[in-house]
């Protein structure tokens, strides 16, 4: 990962927000948002348009917020350039659209949010995804990920552990175009991964586990590459690349290349269980 986007993280003071936990958003983005709850108008206001988002609208800000991401540090063309091509405001609940191209995360609900542009932009640069892999998100939110990644590979398989979202993230996803042979959704414990659709040649997780899932490494092509945030809900967390020796088997490099502050991992990555880093 580029120095600049390193950082910049650490400019936060491992604030550097994904798909975070709102408590822990600090710095200047903690001037420009706010704790989602239950009763906010985050969480009950409709996300979908009522027919497919127009792609071109709002283009101008897309772009102005792609060159801010390569001069923070993002060199992957194809990464900004799906990034342009989606339109993030049909992601983002209706009280929150007008900021929908700053480079902050916003709230969705449930106590979760749509992560900051910066991180989405360098973990799917970490994957460095290619036209012909099959990708695994562990943690749909509102489907922004998914749709990224849709714009790189062959075929997304979501995974989402909170009902209300799901059924949100679909109805976004799919009025903005990515259908199921595009994106596949389910909801359901991302612990245990898509073991029916494996092996994955990315797996992306937006929650923090204390550990590594095994499941998820064991999913993994020759080759294939996770990204993941690695750490206790109220300690120092990292991300993560793992990638799979080519030949397959049980061999993996690892690399921690940026604090962040996510959400706690839900389902079966609890206390105890999941892969010691190193």
């Amino acid at each position: 990962m580029r120095s600049a986007v390193a950082l910049l993280c650490l400019a936060t003071a491992l604030g550097c927000p994904g798909r975070e936990d709102p408590k822990a958003i600090t710095g200047v983005r903690a001037a420009e948002s706010s704790e989602p709850s239950n009763s906010s108008p985050a969480s009950t206001a409709p996300f979908p348009y009522p027919n497919e988002p127009n792609r071109e609208d709002r283009r101008g800000e897309r772009e102005l917020l792609m060159g801010q991401l390569r001069a923070d540090g993002i060199a992957n063309e194809r990464v900004l350039s799906a990034m342009n091509r989606v339109p993030r405001h049909a992601f983002v609940p209706e009280s929150d659209r007008a900021r929908a191209y700053v480079n902050q995360p916003l709230p969705i609900g449930h106590g979760q949010t749509i992560s900051q542009p910066i991180v989405v932009a360098a973990m799917t640069e970490a994957a460095n995804p290619r036209a012909s892999d099959r990708c695994l998100e562990i943690g749909t939110g509102s489907g922004y990920q998914a749709a990224v990644l849709a714009e790189l590979c062959a075929r997304v398989y979501s995974i989402e552990y909170l009902e209300p979202l799901a059924k949100v993230a679909e109805q976004n996803l799919r009025r903005a175009g990515y259908d199921e042979a595009r994106v596949a959704l389910r909801t359901g414990d991302g612990y245990l991964g898509w073991p029916e659709s494996a092996p994955f040649d990315v797996v992306l997780v937006t929650a923090a586990p204390e550990k590594v899932p095994p499941p998820l490494l064991d999913q993994l092509a020759p080759g294939g590459r996770l990204v993941i945030p690695v750490g206790p809900e109220r300690g120092e967390q990292y991300l993560e690349l793992w990638v799979r020796s080519s030949e397959g088997g049980s061999g993996f490099t690892r690399k921690t290349f940026m604090p962040v502050r996510f959400v706690p991992f839900l389902g079966k990555a609890v206390r105890g269980r999941g892969r010691d880093g190193g």
